[in-house]
């Protein structure tokens, strides 16, 4: 579902999904991000609008495997692991609007290992981990932290200072999106 996106991201899905004999369907997402953009007001603030048009593009990927899913009677299945859930790094109702987590239990190091256990090039396993949502644009990068210390925070309650402070932020900040919806008790 390339929304603007790179060429080898495609390459690297497409080599995953035929090591495991996977049909794929390519819906590029070019035009229908466009129109949306066309008809959306403009942002005042441009880090916000950057994130908000990053935001945009996972949303509509998750409608897209929605359509296909309702079509085959399927589950969407979603790639988010221990890591990325915990301090709350997806997409609500983007790439976190699934409906089966098989990673969800697995600190990324973990993911990688079974990433390693099940021959996926090394090339892919080592590749800095991004949604590639805008050129140059990394998981690490975004969280001023590297996976590394987040699982090793999360794994032994370790981290430096600084490092601590910013996780745990974002983990409050991110309750919305991991806790059950606020229901009214009236």
């Amino acid at each position: 579902m390339p929304c603007y996106s790179s060429q080898e991201d495609k390459e690297h899905a497409l080599t995953v999904a035929d090591k495991f004999s996977m049909p794929t369907k390519t819906v590029v997402l070019n035009s229908v991000f466009d129109t949306l953009l066309k008809v959306l007001p403009d942002s005042v603030d441009p880090t916000a609008s950057q994130v908000a048009e990053a935001n945009l593009k996972v949303r509509l990927r998750m409608l897209t495997l929605y359509y296909f899913a309702n079509q085959l009677r399927y589950m969407v299945v979603g790639s988010s692991n221990r890591s990325e859930l915990a301090i709350g790094y997806f997409t609500k109702y983007g790439d976190g609007g699934v409906d089966i987590l098989p990673l969800g239990n697995m600190v990324k190091r973990e993911v990688r290992e079974l990433a390693s256990f099940l021959s996926i090039p090394q090339e892919i396993i080592n590749k800095p981990p991004s949604a590639g949502l805008w050129p140059g644009q990394t998981d690490e990068g975004d969280l001023g932290f590297s996976y590394d210390e987040l699982d090793r925070y999360l794994v032994t309650g370790e981290a430096s200072a600084e490092v601590r402070g910013r996780i745990e932020s974002m983990m409050a900040a991110s309750d919305h999106k991991r806790l059950p919806l606020p229901v009214p008790t009236f």
